[in-house]
């Protein structure tokens, strides 16, 4: 594919195969229209978001990958309402892993000021494009899908393609572009009745410039948008159709597997290919730095002979650190030094030395795997001094670049094929694609056959890039009528001061982080920061509240904003907070701030004799602003619930000798259905600016369900997950009392 020119960053302006398309973001006078005319094989060159068809079909290429929240369909609302398309004639394409669809939208949201980039909303579009151009950026995360690349890139496309076909359509009809409107993929003139489908104009309609700042719709005028649209996802999904990473077939396709070091930071020393080689059509052994890889004509013929290998490899100096060993020195470092603060309003040592009332605790939280359903795998083909990809990933553009690099070609000679990932969760995010990496390697290896290399369940768990632990020490203190004066809270880790800082009006406050090298490989796990720190900061102030003798929902309340008491009322209204919960059951509440969105959930939970812990309903309500479509939404809110749940329930990640112990389902545990509440999700009617969803429905539940089983037993969780504490040793506050 030919690169973008100066002349049509600024010009644009061809036509594809007779239709118009319409591009925004990455130009410096954006929304324009970007597009190459056809090569000489006559294949259509495009490098634009919409492409409206004299068909009149209207495709929405969408530059997120799919894993199940709905984003496709999402997104594809949103441009379709503004440009008034007919919804049957919508169709969706992912973007292309090329550098012309590198996509800045989530950066303006993760690091521009908003007032600032709304004064020049089209060069802050160029500059993040072309920064996110240069790292390789085409991200799917941090719940950033609709708020960003939706409300700021392709609702703007949709204005952008409205306007210039309402503008051709009344040339075409010499008639004020007043008198006529777009609607259902035609443009009507209102006086005589006369119209013309999108696709019978596009010719002209792509020869005229743009207007730099289309106007968006009104709430009131929304036709697609707030309703609830079938998924596009979903029939490919029910009729078994829809191809993962994993069902890649292509002519001549070899299997490999691979184990890497056991301890991270260690390397292969050794191995004897002798016995692998005898496997029966075992192919090939390729020895990579820190592992060893086994390529065979099946998958299975290529683990069977993986398993015959007994390689030795070093253990980078880390051999004899274990969980006890990691945990001394999260405790360690918490207890020397001060720290670097983060925030620090007021004299928290005076308040804390002044309060009536002081309170100290230490939360703990472990690490996390991703684990998804799908185990980390790729395709690769490296031949002719090209290379081909395909997998699935959350960012295309850097996965084509980790292969180009492993087989030392330029970006440029390789060629990205993104399937939708069987679950992401960050686990598929940028620069954590050693998985891509490895298949390259292997590929190259095995030149020119194409090699599909399958991590075993054991090697997906043992070798993640998993949540970081976090110890946080809190002091908090209370004044004679029981409102709390001071917080002070000390943890391990790098985290986003947002995540860490409670949403309540508290006037003496201090926040500060320890850094804690530690061998463990780490990245970021579904809502980052805030599954940690929800469960900490909602888990103390929940402590405060029971202090303070106060119910928690009201100590809360009149702590919080209009804004999140919204929020909080809601989720405390809808699950009967002020009336008793059924009999054999307590109820506990957190609230957290997170990816734009406000999120409070109630859990009630019953505990039996044995100490067996059910989470028999949860209440969420939440504050998104505007909602695109809210089957969606809710279905977000629920499978953030779900996941955050399964890890307070299950989650852990431990080590013996520098190794992760756990290694499949059976030891490392998630969620079945058996384990799913009955889930109520409420939205609070908002207009202000759009929040996540993806995430923000994990962070509260953690805390909700700790605060709940304090609410029964009078037993205070502190560390996670919760099958480490023994609740049947706890008097249930529920229960008859022993007989004699």
């Amino acid at each position: 594919m030919g690169r973008w020119t100066r002349r049509a960053f600024i010009a644009g302006g061809s036509l594809l195969g007779g239709g118009l398309v319409i591009g925004v973001g990455g130009v410096l006078f954006a929304p324009n229209r970007i597009s190459v005319k056809p090569a000489a094989s006559g294949a259509p060159q495009i490098t634009t978001w919409i492409e409206i068809a004299p068909d009149n079909a209207v495709t929405v290429i969408v530059p997120h990958c799919e894993m199940g929240q709905g984003v496709h369909t999402a997104l594809a609302q949103m441009a379709a309402d503004e440009l008034d398309a007919d919804w049957n004639l919508v169709r969706v394409r992912e973007a292309p892993a090329l550098d012309e669809y590198a996509n800045g939208y989530p950066v303006r949201v993760f690091f521009f000021d908003p007032a600032i980039a709304a004064m020049a909303p089209r060069a802050a579009d160029y500059g993040t494009y072309r920064l996110a151009r240069f790292v390789g950026l085409q991200l799917t995360g941090g719940s950033s899908s609709v708020r960003a690349t939706g409300d700021l890139g392709l609702r703007v496309a949709g204005a952008a393609a409205r306007a210039v076909l309402i503008q051709a359509a009344a040339r075409r009809w010499g008639v004020p572009e007043g008198e006529c409107e777009a609607r259902l993929s035609s443009v009507h003139h209102r006086s005589s009745d006369r119209s013309l489908a999108f696709g019978a104009v596009a010719d002209e309609a792509a020869s005229l410039p743009l207007p730099e700042n289309p106007p968006l719709k009104p709430r009131e005028a929304w036709r697609i948008m707030g309703k609830s649209l079938p998924r596009i996802d979903t029939p490919s999904k029910v009729d078994g159709s829809r191809v993962y990473g994993i069902d890649t077939v292509v002519p001549g396709l070899l299997y490999a597997t691979v184990a890497a070091a056991p301890v991270f930071g260690g390397k292969l020393v050794s191995v004897d290919e002798a016995p692998a080689m005898a496997v029966a059509g075992v192919k090939q052994v390729v020895r990579l730095d820190d592992a060893v890889a086994v390529v065979a004509d099946s998958y299975w013929r290529a683990l069977k002979g993986l398993r015959a290998l007994k390689p030795v490899f070093s253990d980078g100096g880390n051999g004899a650190v274990d969980s006890p060993v990691l945990a001394s020195r999260f405790a360690t470092a918490l207890s020397t030094g001060e720290g670097s603060t983060l925030t620090h309003t007021g004299d928290v040592a005076a308040a804390l030395a002044g309060a009536a009332k002081r309170i100290e605790a230490e939360y703990a939280a472990p690490y996390l795997a991703h684990a998804p359903m799908e185990p980390m795998n790729a395709t690769v083909r490296v031949a002719d001094g090209r290379c081909e990809v395909w997998a699935g990933t959350q960012d295309p553009l850097n996965a084509r670049d980790t292969a180009a690099k492993a087989c030392g070609l330029g970006p440029s000679l390789v060629t990205m094929h993104n399937a939708m990932p069987g679950g992401g969760f960050g686990r598929r995010l940028p620069f954590v694609m050693d998985f891509i990496d490895q298949a390259a390697r292997v590929a190259k290896a095995a030149s020119p056959l194409p090699v599909k290399l399958i991590w075993s369940r054991e090697e997906d768990i043992r070798h993640d890039f998993y949540r970081p632990a976090a110890l946080c020490r809190f002091a908090g203190g209370l004044d004679a009528s029981g409102r709390p004066v001071a917080w002070s809270a000390r943890f391990i880790g790098n985290a986003d001061e947002n995540a860490a800082v409670p949403p309540y009006a508290i006037p003496h406050l201090r926040l500060a982080s320890d850094k804690l090298d530690s061998h463990v490989r780490t990245g970021s796990w579904r809502s980052v920061d805030h599954s940690q720190h929800g469960f900490f900061v909602e888990s103390f102030i929940d402590e405060l509240a029971h202090a303070a003798g106060q119910d928690p929902w009201k100590f809360r309340r009149a702590l919080l904003p209009d804004r999140h008491r919204a929020v909080l009322d809601l989720a405390a209204s809808e699950s009967g907070w002020e009336s008793p919960p059924p009999a054999g059951r307590a109820r506990g509440i957190a609230l957290v701030e997170a990816f734009g969105s406000i999120a409070a959930e109630v859990a009630e939970i019953e505990i039996d004799a044995k100490g067996g812990l059910r989470v028999r309903r949860v209440t969420a309500a939440i504050d998104c602003g505007d909602l695109v479509n809210p089957d969606i939404a809710a279905a977000q809110i629920e499978g953030g619930i779900m996941f955050g749940l399964a890890a307070a329930l299950y989650g852990e990640i431990t080590l013996d000798k520098g190794a992760v112990v756990e290694s499949n389902f059976w030891d490392y545990e998630v969620a079945r259905m058996a384990d799913t509440p009955e889930i109520a999700v409420h939205f609070v009617p908002s207009h202000g600016p759009r929040g996540g969803l993806g995430e923000p429905g994990l962070p509260p539940i953690a805390a909700a369900v700790a605060n709940a089983i304090f609410a029964a037993t009078g037993k205070r969780i502190r560390s996670l997950p919760f099958k480490n504490h023994n609740l049947s040793a706890e008097r249930l506050r529920w229960s008859e009392p022993s007989p004699a």
